[in-house]
Protein backbone atom coordinates (compact mmCIF):
# COMPACT_ATOMS: atom_id res chain seq x y z
CA UNK A 1 0.00 0.00 0.00
CA UNK A 2 1.32 3.26 -1.11
CA UNK A 3 2.61 5.88 1.56
CA UNK A 4 -0.57 7.56 2.48
CA UNK A 5 -0.91 10.96 4.32
CA UNK A 6 -2.42 11.57 7.50
CA UNK A 7 -5.23 13.46 5.25
CA UNK A 8 -6.04 14.73 1.79
CA UNK A 9 -7.14 18.17 3.26
CA UNK A 10 -4.92 20.82 0.87
CA UNK A 11 -6.03 23.72 2.42
CA UNK A 12 -3.08 26.79 3.16
CA UNK A 13 -0.97 26.92 6.19
CA UNK A 14 -2.05 29.06 8.89
CA UNK A 15 -2.27 33.06 7.66
CA UNK A 16 0.35 33.37 10.59
CA UNK A 17 2.90 31.23 9.01
CA UNK A 18 6.61 33.50 8.12
CA UNK A 19 7.34 34.14 5.02
CA UNK A 20 9.49 32.43 2.21
CA UNK A 21 13.24 33.62 2.34
CA UNK A 22 14.54 35.37 -0.82
CA UNK A 23 16.47 33.10 -2.25
CA UNK A 24 18.87 36.13 -3.54
CA UNK A 25 19.86 36.06 0.41
CA UNK A 26 21.47 32.64 0.20
CA UNK A 27 23.10 31.31 2.17
CA UNK A 28 23.55 34.19 5.22
CA UNK A 29 19.91 34.72 5.70
CA UNK A 30 18.41 30.73 6.05
CA UNK A 31 19.13 28.83 9.20
CA UNK A 32 21.62 26.52 8.48
CA UNK A 33 23.89 29.66 7.13
CA UNK A 34 26.93 28.20 4.97
CA UNK A 35 25.13 24.58 5.66
CA UNK A 36 22.41 24.89 3.71
CA UNK A 37 21.62 22.49 1.21
CA UNK A 38 19.17 25.12 -1.14
CA UNK A 39 16.94 22.38 -1.04
CA UNK A 40 13.68 24.71 -1.65
CA UNK A 41 11.84 23.79 1.67
CA UNK A 42 12.84 27.79 3.69
CA UNK A 43 11.56 29.15 -0.02
CA UNK A 44 7.97 28.29 0.75
CA UNK A 45 5.48 28.58 3.13
CA UNK A 46 6.28 25.75 5.34
CA UNK A 47 9.63 27.43 6.21
CA UNK A 48 8.13 27.28 9.88
CA UNK A 49 9.01 23.55 9.66
CA UNK A 50 12.57 23.71 8.92
CA UNK A 51 13.90 23.39 12.49
CA UNK A 52 12.31 19.98 12.38
CA UNK A 53 13.21 19.06 8.98
CA UNK A 54 15.99 20.43 8.12
CA UNK A 55 18.74 17.68 7.91
CA UNK A 56 21.45 20.80 8.91
CA UNK A 57 19.53 21.82 11.87
CA UNK A 58 18.95 20.35 15.54
CA UNK A 59 18.70 16.66 15.26
CA UNK A 60 20.13 16.62 11.84
CA UNK A 61 20.54 13.33 10.03
CA UNK A 62 20.29 11.83 13.32
CA UNK A 63 16.55 11.94 12.63
CA UNK A 64 17.04 9.45 9.71
CA UNK A 65 17.47 6.69 12.35
CA UNK A 66 13.13 6.89 13.34
CA UNK A 67 11.63 7.93 9.86
CA UNK A 68 13.04 4.97 8.33
CA UNK A 69 10.60 3.22 10.43
CA UNK A 70 8.23 5.17 9.72
CA UNK A 71 8.76 5.28 6.00
CA UNK A 72 9.83 1.56 4.99
CA UNK A 73 8.19 0.16 8.16
CA UNK A 74 11.37 -0.54 9.92
CA UNK A 75 14.84 0.71 10.68
CA UNK A 76 17.80 -0.80 9.01
CA UNK A 77 19.58 -3.98 10.43
CA UNK A 78 22.56 -1.97 12.02
CA UNK A 79 24.07 -5.06 13.19
CA UNK A 80 25.12 -5.66 9.43
CA UNK A 81 27.74 -3.07 9.61
CA UNK A 82 29.56 -5.00 12.41
CA UNK A 83 29.65 -8.01 10.63
CA UNK A 84 31.02 -6.71 7.44
CA UNK A 85 34.14 -5.15 9.11
CA UNK A 86 37.14 -7.14 9.68
CA UNK A 87 39.76 -4.97 9.37
CA UNK A 88 42.97 -5.97 7.42
CA UNK A 89 46.04 -6.88 9.89
CA UNK A 90 48.11 -4.50 7.79
CA UNK A 91 45.70 -1.40 8.23
CA UNK A 92 46.80 -0.39 11.73
CA UNK A 93 49.32 -0.96 14.63
CA UNK A 94 45.90 -0.95 16.85
CA UNK A 95 44.90 -4.33 17.19
CA UNK A 96 40.26 -4.38 16.90
CA UNK A 97 38.78 -4.42 20.63
CA UNK A 98 35.63 -6.05 19.38
CA UNK A 99 35.20 -9.29 18.96
CA UNK A 100 33.09 -9.64 15.73
CA UNK A 101 36.37 -8.71 14.17
CA UNK A 102 37.94 -11.99 12.21
CA UNK A 103 40.92 -9.86 10.52
CA UNK A 104 40.40 -11.65 7.50
CA UNK A 105 42.30 -9.57 5.12
CA UNK A 106 41.07 -11.10 1.87
CA UNK A 107 37.94 -9.46 1.72
CA UNK A 108 35.57 -12.52 1.32
CA UNK A 109 32.60 -11.20 3.86
CA UNK A 110 30.41 -13.90 5.10
CA UNK A 111 27.24 -11.10 3.94
CA UNK A 112 26.73 -10.02 0.46
CA UNK A 113 27.28 -6.58 0.13
CA UNK A 114 24.31 -6.25 -1.96
CA UNK A 115 22.04 -7.06 1.08
CA UNK A 116 24.04 -5.16 3.60
CA UNK A 117 21.86 -2.57 5.38
CA UNK A 118 24.27 -1.16 7.27
CA UNK A 119 26.16 1.43 4.91
CA UNK A 120 22.86 0.78 2.05
CA UNK A 121 20.13 1.13 4.09
CA UNK A 122 16.59 -1.05 4.61
CA UNK A 123 16.84 -3.69 1.81
CA UNK A 124 14.06 -5.19 0.24
CA UNK A 125 13.87 -8.86 1.46
CA UNK A 126 13.09 -10.27 -2.06
CA UNK A 127 15.19 -7.44 -3.93
CA UNK A 128 18.94 -7.55 -2.92
CA UNK A 129 20.60 -4.58 -4.47
CA UNK A 130 20.86 -4.94 -8.68
CA UNK A 131 22.55 -4.49 -11.59
CA UNK A 132 20.38 -2.19 -14.37
CA UNK A 133 20.48 -0.02 -17.46
CA UNK A 134 17.92 1.78 -18.91
CA UNK A 135 16.72 1.41 -22.24
CA UNK A 136 19.33 4.31 -23.56
CA UNK A 137 17.00 7.09 -23.25
CA UNK A 138 18.35 10.05 -25.45
CA UNK A 139 19.58 13.11 -23.41
CA UNK A 140 20.31 11.33 -20.60
CA UNK A 141 23.37 11.02 -18.52
CA UNK A 142 23.63 7.56 -17.77
CA UNK A 143 21.15 5.28 -19.52
CA UNK A 144 18.27 6.43 -18.87
CA UNK A 145 16.80 4.26 -15.74
CA UNK A 146 15.88 7.01 -13.48
CA UNK A 147 14.01 8.93 -16.75
CA UNK A 148 12.49 5.39 -17.81
CA UNK A 149 10.81 4.98 -14.34
CA UNK A 150 9.44 7.73 -13.87
CA UNK A 151 7.94 8.47 -17.30
CA UNK A 152 6.65 4.49 -16.85
CA UNK A 153 4.83 5.92 -13.57
CA UNK A 154 3.27 8.91 -15.39
CA UNK A 155 2.00 7.13 -18.06
CA UNK A 156 0.63 4.53 -16.68
CA UNK A 157 -0.75 6.83 -14.13
CA UNK A 158 0.54 5.59 -11.44
CA UNK A 159 0.89 9.48 -10.45
CA UNK A 160 -0.89 12.45 -11.70
CA UNK A 161 3.26 14.51 -11.43
CA UNK A 162 6.61 14.00 -11.08
CA UNK A 163 9.14 16.57 -9.22
CA UNK A 164 12.35 16.83 -11.03
CA UNK A 165 14.85 19.19 -11.69
CA UNK A 166 15.41 20.96 -14.98
CA UNK A 167 17.92 23.65 -15.71
CA UNK A 168 16.22 26.92 -15.83
CA UNK A 169 16.72 27.43 -19.52
CA UNK A 170 15.72 24.18 -21.34
CA UNK A 171 15.43 25.19 -24.99
CA UNK A 172 18.57 23.19 -25.36
CA UNK A 173 17.60 19.79 -27.26
CA UNK A 174 17.25 19.63 -30.66
CA UNK A 175 14.14 17.33 -31.99
CA UNK A 176 15.76 14.03 -31.72
CA UNK A 177 16.51 14.71 -27.87
CA UNK A 178 20.60 15.44 -28.36
CA UNK A 179 21.98 18.61 -26.55
CA UNK A 180 22.69 21.52 -28.79
CA UNK A 181 26.28 23.11 -28.44
CA UNK A 182 24.70 26.11 -25.95
CA UNK A 183 26.34 25.71 -22.60
CA UNK A 184 22.54 25.83 -20.80
CA UNK A 185 23.29 22.33 -18.99
CA UNK A 186 24.80 25.01 -16.79
CA UNK A 187 22.56 27.14 -15.92
CA UNK A 188 20.42 27.79 -12.38
CA UNK A 189 18.66 24.28 -11.76
CA UNK A 190 14.99 24.63 -11.65
CA UNK A 191 12.53 22.30 -9.40
CA UNK A 192 9.36 21.50 -11.81
CA UNK A 193 5.98 19.76 -11.52
CA UNK A 194 6.34 17.73 -14.62
CA UNK A 195 2.45 16.21 -15.69
CA UNK A 196 3.84 15.54 -19.53
CA UNK A 197 6.66 13.04 -21.00
CA UNK A 198 8.15 15.98 -22.24
CA UNK A 199 7.89 17.93 -18.99
CA UNK A 200 9.63 14.64 -17.32
CA UNK A 201 12.24 14.68 -20.49
CA UNK A 202 13.46 18.36 -19.26
CA UNK A 203 15.03 16.56 -15.74
CA UNK A 204 17.30 14.30 -18.12
CA UNK A 205 20.86 14.26 -16.84
CA UNK A 206 22.30 15.16 -13.66
CA UNK A 207 22.80 18.64 -12.47
CA UNK A 208 25.86 18.99 -10.25
CA UNK A 209 24.96 21.71 -7.74
CA UNK A 210 22.46 22.40 -5.46
CA UNK A 211 18.96 22.39 -6.15
CA UNK A 212 16.08 23.34 -4.48
CA UNK A 213 13.29 20.48 -5.45
CA UNK A 214 11.18 21.64 -2.58
CA UNK A 215 10.43 25.09 -3.57
CA UNK A 216 7.51 23.96 -5.66
CA UNK A 217 5.71 22.59 -2.34
CA UNK A 218 3.22 25.56 -1.84
CA UNK A 219 2.19 24.42 -5.75
CA UNK A 220 1.81 20.95 -5.13
CA UNK A 221 -0.31 21.62 -1.83
CA UNK A 222 -2.53 24.32 -3.78
CA UNK A 223 -3.65 22.01 -6.69
CA UNK A 224 -6.86 19.94 -6.03
CA UNK A 225 -5.75 17.86 -9.39
CA UNK A 226 -2.48 16.32 -7.82
CA UNK A 227 -3.50 13.73 -5.64
CA UNK A 228 -0.75 10.97 -6.48
CA UNK A 229 3.03 12.33 -6.79
CA UNK A 230 6.71 11.20 -7.47
CA UNK A 231 8.97 13.20 -5.64
CA UNK A 232 12.62 12.37 -7.53
CA UNK A 233 15.81 14.14 -5.13
CA UNK A 234 18.96 13.59 -3.29
CA UNK A 235 19.04 12.53 0.38
CA UNK A 236 18.96 15.82 2.15
CA UNK A 237 16.06 16.97 -0.01
CA UNK A 238 14.40 13.52 0.56
CA UNK A 239 14.79 14.24 4.66
CA UNK A 240 13.06 17.28 4.48
CA UNK A 241 10.66 16.40 2.40
CA UNK A 242 9.62 13.13 4.24
CA UNK A 243 9.50 15.03 7.46
CA UNK A 244 6.00 17.36 5.84
CA UNK A 245 4.84 15.34 3.34
CA UNK A 246 1.69 14.64 5.19
CA UNK A 247 0.68 17.77 5.47
CA UNK A 248 0.73 18.13 1.05
CA UNK A 249 -2.47 15.97 1.69
CA UNK A 250 -1.70 13.83 -1.14
CA UNK A 251 -3.39 10.28 -1.35
CA UNK A 252 -0.09 8.53 -2.55
CA UNK A 253 3.19 9.28 -2.06
CA UNK A 254 6.54 7.90 -4.25
CA UNK A 255 9.84 9.14 -3.62
CA UNK A 256 12.93 8.18 -6.35
CA UNK A 257 16.35 9.11 -4.70
CA UNK A 258 19.76 9.05 -6.17
CA UNK A 259 23.09 8.04 -4.52
CA UNK A 260 24.51 11.72 -4.00
CA UNK A 261 27.93 12.97 -3.11
CA UNK A 262 29.94 16.71 -2.97
CA UNK A 263 27.47 18.70 -4.82
CA UNK A 264 29.17 22.28 -6.06
CA UNK A 265 27.40 25.29 -3.98
CA UNK A 266 26.28 26.99 -7.54
CA UNK A 267 26.78 25.93 -10.97
CA UNK A 268 29.43 28.69 -10.66
CA UNK A 269 31.08 26.59 -8.68
CA UNK A 270 31.01 23.46 -10.47
CA UNK A 271 31.96 25.50 -13.87
CA UNK A 272 35.25 26.59 -12.25
CA UNK A 273 35.70 23.16 -11.09
CA UNK A 274 35.67 21.93 -14.29
CA UNK A 275 37.60 25.53 -16.06
CA UNK A 276 40.43 25.09 -12.91
CA UNK A 277 40.75 21.27 -12.23
CA UNK A 278 40.14 19.31 -15.30
CA UNK A 279 41.26 22.58 -17.70
CA UNK A 280 37.85 21.96 -20.19
CA UNK A 281 35.43 24.67 -21.77
CA UNK A 282 33.08 24.51 -19.44
CA UNK A 283 30.30 25.58 -21.72
CA UNK A 284 30.52 22.17 -24.15
CA UNK A 285 30.23 20.20 -20.97
CA UNK A 286 26.70 18.23 -20.30
CA UNK A 287 27.79 16.49 -16.94
CA UNK A 288 31.20 15.38 -14.81
CA UNK A 289 30.95 12.19 -12.27
CA UNK A 290 33.84 10.81 -10.33
CA UNK A 291 33.99 7.30 -11.17
CA UNK A 292 34.80 3.70 -10.12
CA UNK A 293 38.41 3.84 -12.06
CA UNK A 294 39.37 6.63 -9.75
CA UNK A 295 38.85 8.88 -13.05
CA UNK A 296 37.22 12.02 -13.39
CA UNK A 297 34.44 11.40 -16.45
CA UNK A 298 33.28 14.60 -18.58
CA UNK A 299 30.42 13.69 -21.23
CA UNK A 300 31.15 16.68 -23.61
CA UNK A 301 28.70 17.39 -25.75
CA UNK A 302 28.25 15.42 -28.70
CA UNK A 303 29.49 18.40 -31.42
CA UNK A 304 32.47 19.16 -29.42
CA UNK A 305 33.83 15.80 -30.60
CA UNK A 306 32.54 13.45 -32.94
CA UNK A 307 34.88 10.66 -32.41
CA UNK A 308 34.76 10.62 -28.55
CA UNK A 309 32.53 13.04 -26.54
CA UNK A 310 34.57 12.11 -22.99
CA UNK A 311 37.04 13.61 -21.61
CA UNK A 312 38.71 11.54 -18.12
CA UNK A 313 41.32 12.89 -15.36
CA UNK A 314 42.71 10.66 -12.29
CA UNK A 315 42.18 11.65 -9.48
CA UNK A 316 45.30 12.03 -8.00
CA UNK A 317 45.93 14.69 -11.10
CA UNK A 318 43.68 17.65 -9.82
CA UNK A 319 45.11 20.52 -8.19
CA UNK A 320 44.68 20.38 -4.13
CA UNK A 321 43.12 23.61 -4.03
CA UNK A 322 39.98 22.74 -6.23
CA UNK A 323 37.89 20.63 -3.59
CA UNK A 324 37.17 23.31 -0.97
CA UNK A 325 35.36 25.93 -3.73
CA UNK A 326 33.67 23.38 -5.55
CA UNK A 327 32.16 20.86 -2.32
CA UNK A 328 29.10 22.61 -0.31
CA UNK A 329 29.15 22.60 2.82
CA UNK A 330 26.07 20.86 3.70
CA UNK A 331 27.67 18.15 1.36
CA UNK A 332 30.70 18.19 3.94
CA UNK A 333 27.79 17.47 6.86
CA UNK A 334 25.91 14.89 4.98
CA UNK A 335 25.61 11.04 6.05
CA UNK A 336 23.10 9.89 3.86
CA UNK A 337 25.09 9.10 0.68
CA UNK A 338 23.00 6.40 -0.20
CA UNK A 339 19.50 8.24 0.29
CA UNK A 340 17.91 6.44 3.27
CA UNK A 341 14.13 7.66 3.21
CA UNK A 342 13.48 6.98 -0.92
CA UNK A 343 11.24 4.10 -1.86
CA UNK A 344 13.84 3.39 -4.68
CA UNK A 345 17.17 4.19 -5.33
CA UNK A 346 19.30 4.29 -8.45
CA UNK A 347 23.38 4.61 -8.58
CA UNK A 348 26.46 3.73 -9.43
CA UNK A 349 29.25 3.85 -6.94
CA UNK A 350 28.08 -0.34 -6.66
CA UNK A 351 28.34 -1.68 -10.08
CA UNK A 352 31.51 -2.59 -12.31
CA UNK A 353 32.89 -0.15 -14.81
CA UNK A 354 35.43 -1.96 -17.56
CA UNK A 355 38.45 -0.54 -19.09
CA UNK A 356 37.21 2.07 -20.86
CA UNK A 357 33.67 2.29 -20.26
CA UNK A 358 31.32 5.10 -20.48
CA UNK A 359 28.70 6.45 -18.61
CA UNK A 360 25.68 6.27 -21.17
CA UNK A 361 27.39 2.44 -21.29
CA UNK A 362 27.77 1.79 -17.43
CA UNK A 363 25.44 -0.61 -15.59
CA UNK A 364 24.24 1.02 -12.48
CA UNK A 365 22.39 -0.33 -9.37
CA UNK A 366 18.74 -0.17 -7.79
CA UNK A 367 18.48 -0.67 -4.68
CA UNK A 368 14.62 -1.32 -3.50
CA UNK A 369 13.51 -0.50 0.30
CA UNK A 370 10.20 -1.44 0.51
CA UNK A 371 6.64 -2.61 -1.95
CA UNK A 372 6.16 1.10 -3.49
CA UNK A 373 9.75 0.48 -4.41
CA UNK A 374 8.79 -2.88 -5.60
CA UNK A 375 5.70 -1.43 -7.93
CA UNK A 376 8.03 0.96 -9.41
CA UNK A 377 10.74 -1.09 -10.31
CA UNK A 378 7.86 -3.78 -11.58
CA UNK A 379 6.09 -1.00 -13.75
CA UNK A 380 9.19 0.39 -15.41
CA UNK A 381 10.29 -3.82 -16.23
CA UNK A 382 6.78 -4.86 -17.38
CA UNK A 383 7.32 -1.25 -19.77
CA UNK A 384 10.20 -2.53 -20.89
CA UNK A 385 12.05 0.96 -19.73
CA UNK A 386 15.06 -0.86 -17.71
CA UNK A 387 16.77 -4.06 -17.83
CA UNK A 388 18.03 -6.06 -14.88
CA UNK A 389 21.59 -7.40 -14.90
CA UNK A 390 21.37 -9.83 -11.18
CA UNK A 391 22.57 -8.92 -8.19
CA UNK A 392 25.25 -6.49 -7.31
CA UNK A 393 28.23 -8.42 -6.32
CA UNK A 394 32.15 -7.30 -5.31
CA UNK A 395 35.72 -8.00 -3.82
CA UNK A 396 38.27 -6.33 -2.26
CA UNK A 397 39.01 -4.99 1.06
CA UNK A 398 38.01 -1.27 1.28
CA UNK A 399 39.44 -0.29 5.23
CA UNK A 400 43.48 0.27 4.32
CA UNK A 401 42.19 2.93 0.86
CA UNK A 402 39.77 4.77 2.82
CA UNK A 403 42.16 5.40 5.55
CA UNK A 404 44.36 6.22 2.84
CA UNK A 405 42.13 8.33 1.01
CA UNK A 406 40.83 10.44 4.01
CA UNK A 407 44.51 11.36 5.05
CA UNK A 408 45.24 12.55 1.83
CA UNK A 409 42.31 14.58 1.41
CA UNK A 410 43.00 18.21 0.77
CA UNK A 411 40.13 19.56 2.82
CA UNK A 412 41.20 17.25 5.79
CA UNK A 413 44.64 18.59 5.78
CA UNK A 414 43.85 22.26 6.14
CA UNK A 415 41.37 20.94 8.83
CA UNK A 416 44.36 19.52 11.00
CA UNK A 417 46.50 22.91 9.77
CA UNK A 418 48.59 20.76 7.01
CA UNK A 419 49.96 22.37 4.01
CA UNK A 420 47.54 21.57 1.04
CA UNK A 421 49.58 20.88 -2.36
CA UNK A 422 48.14 22.90 -5.04
CA UNK A 423 49.06 20.71 -7.74
CA UNK A 424 48.02 17.57 -8.48
CA UNK A 425 50.54 14.69 -9.97
CA UNK A 426 52.13 14.66 -13.78
CA UNK A 427 49.39 12.92 -15.63
CA UNK A 428 51.29 9.90 -16.42
CA UNK A 429 52.17 9.27 -12.43
CA UNK A 430 48.31 10.43 -12.18
CA UNK A 431 47.59 7.34 -14.67
CA UNK A 432 49.69 5.02 -13.10
CA UNK A 433 48.57 5.54 -10.07
CA UNK A 434 44.58 5.20 -11.42
CA UNK A 435 45.57 2.08 -13.17
CA UNK A 436 47.58 0.12 -10.01
CA UNK A 437 44.68 1.27 -7.93
CA UNK A 438 42.17 0.24 -9.92
CA UNK A 439 43.55 -3.06 -10.21
CA UNK A 440 44.29 -3.93 -6.70
CA UNK A 441 41.50 -2.41 -4.98
CA UNK A 442 37.94 -2.64 -3.73
CA UNK A 443 35.67 -3.22 -6.68
CA UNK A 444 31.62 -3.19 -7.30
CA UNK A 445 30.47 -3.57 -4.18
CA UNK A 446 33.25 -3.06 -2.22
CA UNK A 447 34.08 0.11 -3.98
CA UNK A 448 30.87 1.09 -2.40
CA UNK A 449 31.93 0.04 0.94
CA UNK A 450 34.88 2.69 0.39
CA UNK A 451 33.16 5.33 -1.19
CA UNK A 452 30.99 5.53 1.63
CA UNK A 453 33.19 4.85 4.55
CA UNK A 454 35.61 7.78 2.80
CA UNK A 455 32.83 10.14 2.79
CA UNK A 456 31.35 9.67 6.38
CA UNK A 457 35.07 9.81 7.76
CA UNK A 458 35.65 12.78 6.03
CA UNK A 459 32.63 14.87 6.64
CA UNK A 460 32.68 13.51 10.90
CA UNK A 461 36.02 15.42 10.60
CA UNK A 462 34.26 18.25 9.24
CA UNK A 463 31.08 18.38 11.46
CA UNK A 464 34.00 17.57 14.24
CA UNK A 465 35.87 21.19 13.38
CA UNK A 466 32.72 23.13 12.80
CA UNK A 467 30.50 22.12 15.10
CA UNK A 468 32.41 20.53 17.95
CA UNK A 469 32.33 16.67 18.91
CA UNK A 470 28.93 16.96 21.06
CA UNK A 471 27.30 18.43 18.33
CA UNK A 472 28.90 15.70 15.69
CA UNK A 473 27.53 13.06 17.64
CA UNK A 474 24.30 14.11 17.85
CA UNK A 475 23.61 14.99 14.18
CA UNK A 476 24.78 11.69 13.23
CA UNK A 477 22.96 8.76 12.36
CA UNK A 478 23.42 5.53 14.10
CA UNK A 479 25.07 3.55 11.21
CA UNK A 480 27.45 7.02 10.73
CA UNK A 481 28.56 6.84 14.01
CA UNK A 482 29.14 2.94 14.26
CA UNK A 483 31.41 3.09 11.31
CA UNK A 484 33.50 6.27 12.44
CA UNK A 485 34.33 4.74 16.31
CA UNK A 486 34.92 1.69 14.39
CA UNK A 487 38.01 3.22 12.43
CA UNK A 488 38.77 5.15 15.29
CA UNK A 489 38.98 2.18 17.39
CA UNK A 490 41.31 0.04 15.14
CA UNK A 491 42.73 2.89 12.50
CA UNK A 492 45.63 4.68 14.08
CA UNK A 493 45.75 7.52 11.31
CA UNK A 494 41.91 8.24 11.53
CA UNK A 495 42.14 8.41 15.51
CA UNK A 496 45.33 11.28 15.28
CA UNK A 497 43.15 13.06 12.95
CA UNK A 498 40.61 13.63 15.19
CA UNK A 499 43.06 14.54 18.19
CA UNK A 500 44.38 17.04 16.12
CA UNK A 501 41.04 18.63 15.35
CA UNK A 502 40.02 18.28 19.11
CA UNK A 503 43.07 19.86 20.45
CA UNK A 504 42.96 22.40 18.00
CA UNK A 505 39.77 24.04 18.98
CA UNK A 506 40.41 23.19 22.34
CA UNK A 507 43.27 25.87 21.67
CA UNK A 508 40.99 28.39 19.46
CA UNK A 509 38.57 28.33 22.58
CA UNK A 510 40.84 29.10 24.99
CA UNK A 511 42.27 31.91 22.77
Amino acid sequence: MAFASKGTDKSPPSTTTPQPINIKNWPQSFPAKEHCSKCGLCETSYVSKVMDSCAFLGEGMARIDALEERVHGRRRMISRVEEIMPFPTFLSKIQPKNSYYSGDDTGMNTLSASREEGRFGVIHDDYPIQLVKGKDELGAQWTGCVTGIALTMLESKMVDAVVCIASDDHDDNDSTGRALDTGLEWSEPRPILARTVEEVLRGRGVKPALAPSLKVLDEIRNDASIQKLLFCGVGCAVQAFRSIQDDLGLKEVYVMGTNCVDNSPTPKAAQDFLREGLAVDETKVRGYEFMQDFRVHVKMNESTSQQNPYITKPYFCLPGKVAKKAIAKSCLACFDYTNSLADIVVGYMGAPLQRGQKMSQSRQTITIRNERGVRMFQSALDANRIEVYGEATGRGNHEALTSATVVANGIVTEMVGGEVKQEGMPRVMGEIMAEVIGAVGPKGMHFARYSIDYHILRNYLHVLNEWGEDRASFTMPEYARIIVQTYLDNDEKFHDLKCKIVSKNKEEVEV
